[in-house]
Parts: C-alpha cells; structure tokens; sequence
C-alpha cells in the first residue's frame, strides 16, 4: 500500500508543478487586461480571452519539454512499481 500512496502522492506533486505556474500566469494576464479595461472602459470578451490564450500557449511551448520530462519520469516510476503494488492489492 506504500507504493500506491508513493505514486498517487508524486502524480499529485507532478500535477501541481505543471499546473500552477500556467494558472499563475493566466491569472496574472487576466487582472492585468481587467485592470486595463476598467481604466479605458472597453468591455470586449475577446480582449481578455486572446491574452490568457497567449500567455498559456507561450508558457506551454517554453516548458513543454519540461513538463514531458516529468510525466515521463511519473510513468517510468508507476511501471517500475507496478508488481509491488499488485502484491499488496
């Protein structure tokens, strides 16, 4: 049951590392336009989704490789356990 935990705990990890820094940054963008419109008082949908979309498309191209390392990595490590984890079930 140890490995299980292990490797549900390192996906959790896995999936934060990932996720937080792009929510980080979309949430940044996204004040950053509102704050911009109500200052001018232009109330376009398409200008506060078009930024957040590039901004996550950068930070995904940036760190793809990264990322992809990691998930590797995570999968690599389920398989390796994967007979002690069916011994303890």
């Amino acid at each position: 049951m140890d490995a299980l935990a292990s490797i549900v705990r390192e996906s959790l990890v896995v999936a934060a590392i990932l996720c937080l820094p792009v929510l980080v940054v979309a949430t940044a963008i996204g004040t950053l336009v509102a704050v911009v419109q109500a200052a001018t008082q232009v109330q376009e949908q398409t200008l506060t989704l078009l930024p957040k979309m590039l901004a996550v498309g950068a930070m995904i191209a940036a760190f793809g490789a990264f990322a992809m390392h990691l998930c590797s990595n995570l999968f690599t490590d389920a398989i390796r356990m994967l007979p002690t984890i069916v011994r303890a079930g």
